[in-house]
């Protein structure tokens, strides 16, 4: 069960609120103390790969921050997170989603007895795509034990979005076929496990409260493990640290 709407809708007025001042505060200090409040951004980057990343000059992606862009995609994060309901021992919810080849499924659909799940939420984000050869050794070392799922939800870094430049090119996804293209581009990563995409109404990304990325591992239809909402907590060895347990 949820949150009652009228509840729901004053928690989303004070998180309107704590964001407005969040993105007012933060454009007036960029302004009177550029080089401070760049080194804490970056110093937060650190966390996400950000300030490592060598297709990424910090000139790509802090002056975006207190964007207007910016303010709506944090506001939408922060509205969907106030309707998580998902926690660690819970059912698992069993969202639809979408093969590459157009078929749909649900996400049970990949567990395999008790074997545990890993559900590996994301698109083409810097962040995502930074990690996501740790990912891939993830499978590589565990597919003995678990089976893993990436489920390719909204961008969070649209073209026409809250935009990073030297980005991948994408625009908010308009349609399915919008978001299997995106999602194809995943392939070329060689992913070495399936892909599916998000419903167009988001409902994985929903439920899980999963932008802009997150991991979780189910196993029989529970939650096993629940990552943190990236990037900066979307962290691939906490996932590996509990496959290692399950594995001795």
């Amino acid at each position: 069960m949820g949150l009652p709407w009228p509840r729901l809708w004053l928690k989303r007025l004070w998180v309107l609120l704590q964001v407005a001042v969040h993105v007012a505060v933060g454009k007036v200090l960029l302004t009177l103390f550029p080089e401070r409040v760049t080194q804490h951004i970056l110093s937060l980057g650190q966390q996400t790969g950000m300030a490592k990343n060598p297709h990424f000059t910090h000139d790509n992606w802090v002056p975006t921050f207190f964007s207007t862009q910016y303010f709506w995609f944090v506001l939408k994060v922060r509205w969907q997170q106030l309707e998580d309901m998902t926690e660690r021992g819970g059912l698992a919810p069993n969202c639809p989603v979408v093969h590459l080849s157009g078929q749909r499924c649900n996400i049970w659909d990949f567990m395999q007895g008790n074997r545990p799940l890993v559900l590996n939420f994301g698109s083409c984000t810097p962040s995502f795509l930074f990690k996501f050869d740790q990912f891939k050794r993830l499978v590589e070392d565990f597919s003995s034990i678990a089976d893993f799922l990436i489920i390719y939800i909204e961008e969070a870094h649209a073209s026409d979005g809250w935009a990073f430049k030297n980005n991948v090119d994408i625009r908010k996804h308009r349609n399915l076929q919008d978001r299997l293209r995106a999602a194809h581009m995943l392939l070329a990563r060689s992913p070495q496990c399936p892909v599916v995409v998000d419903t167009m109404e988001n409902q994985s990304s929903q439920r899980y409260a999963a932008l802009p990325e997150r991991l979780y591992v189910l196993q029989e239809g529970r939650i096993l493990y629940k990552g943190k909402p990236g990037p900066w907590n979307y962290h691939p060895e906490e996932v590996r640290a509990v496959l290692e347990k399950l594995n001795n």
